[in-house]
């Protein structure tokens, strides 16, 4: 049974790409920023005449606004080769550093689609096009020589680039039970429409959503639910027909009890926008977060453990396997930034079990541990290479710079999002999700995860002075003994984050993989 998975709530608004109305869609726009809405969504429709290009008018919206996130919803997958489609979305995302989104249809209104020239496809077809165009789009954005051999769609030896500035989510906007499907294998989001689902109908297409991710060994909180809502301000009881307070306690139902966690405005008005922003969306996360923290919720600091052994499934569970990578404590330095010895701890559950895909969850993170400790060997063989003369300065600060451990801004979400993005084939799981979700699901968590947080911070300010050092060296090399002294700063760089880093990996394993088993990425 559909029920709450946990998420944070966000507001967005939908709005129309009306050619005779671009500069009230720009003050539109900027309005949803300002009164602190997370999404502007533009609908998609390339042959309608009255509409403007819908990613053209996102690309000067992004340029207008700093902080709020878009997406077309859905872009007409038809009428958009998924190359492209990649390419298009990747370059906005590096403009707007990072605020893209990508929604997905797998078409509509097939005669004004054959009458623009593109294929006019069965329901199934239309499916099997859209799951192709999913591979092209995420194997794109990974870089690289991309060959899909599909039945609707062909790449080969295409030169896939340039990279977004983070892992775009994908939603898709799905009715039937095949692309519900396809929505729990493969989206990181599902976004309906109220006006094709209502309220009553989204328990039982939430269930199939979520039978199909468990399938494909998905948590069903990886994919968010969204919901393109509509009505007007006034005095019915019916649904989204009432008060600012009655909107919010109706959207509050749909949060706790079918687990939708994104609503949409669809609305050109801005003052149906300014009330939604500043009325409606505060009030549902106060109802959201008091029913969240009510004592039942949690009586005591286990409840999220005990919560998670009624959901789990017994067939198949066993004790975890996953082992967290010894420490045995040496040390190169002695400079930690961090006593060891007060670290907060947690005992692990008693006779816990968990199932093969809940095993899978923590195994994530061990395996993007041992990437980064591979990418410090490399750290370490760059140092080498440049105290023996065969590597230039320059070129070792351009390969430490690119590494994910200089990249990843250290939150465990951006460590999950990455590896199952690109080796596990599990998407969106958004970075400021994991850690939240942990908390909630598990408070006596909390302090391991401050500490956690913590040094995510330290570790960051390590890879700066390291950054510095590398500088440092540029500026001194070849000059004698001050050369060598800057040599000898970095090689103390290096090894003080060999020690931040292997010791706090460590302490993340021991900590999180039976709370990750438990409760998922979120």
């Amino acid at each position: 049974m559909t029920s709450d998975y946990g998420l944070e709530v966000e507001f967005g608004v939908f709005v129309t790409p009306d050619a005779g109305r671009v500069h009230e869609t720009f003050e539109l726009a900027s309005l949803a920023e300002v009164s602190g809405l997370d999404l502007l969504t533009m609908q998609d429709h390339p042959y309608q005449s009255r509409f403007g290009d819908t990613w053209t008018l996102l690309s000067a919206i992004g340029a207008r606004t700093n902080a709020i996130r878009i997406s077309p919803n859905v872009a007409s997958l038809p009428l958009r080769p998924p190359a492209v489609l990649a390419k298009s979305a990747a370059t906005l995302d590096l403009v707007t550093g990072g605020r893209v989104e990508l929604g997905l249809g797998a078409g509509a209104f097939w005669d004004a689609i054959a009458a623009s020239g593109g294929a006019r496809r069965t329901p199934r077809e239309a499916v099997d096009a859209l799951i192709e165009a999913i591979r092209i789009i995420r194997g794109f954005w990974q870089g690289g020589s991309l060959t899909v051999d599909g039945e609707h769609y062909r790449v080969h030896g295409m030169h896939a680039g340039p990279t977004p500035a983070h892992d775009i989510p994908i939603w898709l906007g799905a009715y039937k039970p095949r692309m519900l499907r396809a929505t729990g294998e493969l989206a990181d989001a599902w976004v309906p429409s109220q006006g094709y689902a209502g309220p009553q109908e989204l328990p039982d297409m939430n269930a199939r959503i979520d039978e199909a991710a468990a399938a494909a060994g998905r948590a069903p909180q990886a994919i968010r639910r969204m919901y393109n809502v509509s009505g007007r301000f006034g005095t019915s009881a019916a649904f989204l027909e009432g008060s600012p307070a009655d909107w919010a306690e109706q959207l509050t139902g749909l949060v706790l009890e079918q687990g939708m966690s994104t609503f949409i405005l669809g609305s050109d008005d801005p003052d149906d926008v300014r009330r939604f922003a500043s009325e409606v969306a505060p009030a549902v996360r106060e109802l959201v977060a008091a029913e969240r923290s009510r004592p039942d919720a949690h009586a005591d600091d286990h409840a999220g453990d005990r919560a998670a052994e009624s959901r789990r499934v017994p067939d198949g569970a066993e004790a975890l396997t996953v082992h967290p990578t010894a420490d045995d404590g040496t040390r190169l330095t002695g400079e930690l930034d961090w006593d060891e010895s007060v670290r907060p701890t947690t005992a692990p559950p008693a006779d816990a079990a968990y199932t093969p895909a809940q095993q899978a969850v923590p195994q994530h993170l061990i395996d993007v541990h041992d990437g980064l400790r591979s990418e410090l060997d490399q750290v370490r063989s760059v140092l080498g290479q440049v105290r023996a003369g065969s590597l230039q300065v320059g070129a070792a600060r351009s390969i430490i710079n690119t590494m994910a451990i200089r990249q990843n801004n250290w939150t465990l979400g951006a460590f999950c999002e990455s590896y199952c993005r690109i080796v596990a084939g599990h998407h969106t799981l958004e970075d400021r999700g994991i850690f939240p979700h942990l908390r909630r699901a598990q408070p006596s968590l909390a302090p391991v995860l401050d500490r956690l947080e913590h040094e995510h911070e330290v570790i960051a300010d390590v890879l700066e002075a390291l950054d510095r050092a590398l500088v440092g060296l540029v500026d001194d090399e070849g000059y004698g003994s001050a050369g060598q002294n800057a040599l000898d700063e970095l090689e103390r760089q290096v090894d003080l984050l060999t020690d931040t880093l292997l010791s706090h990996l460590s302490y993340e394993e021991r900590e999180l993989l039976h709370p990750l088993a438990a409760h998922g990425f979120g």
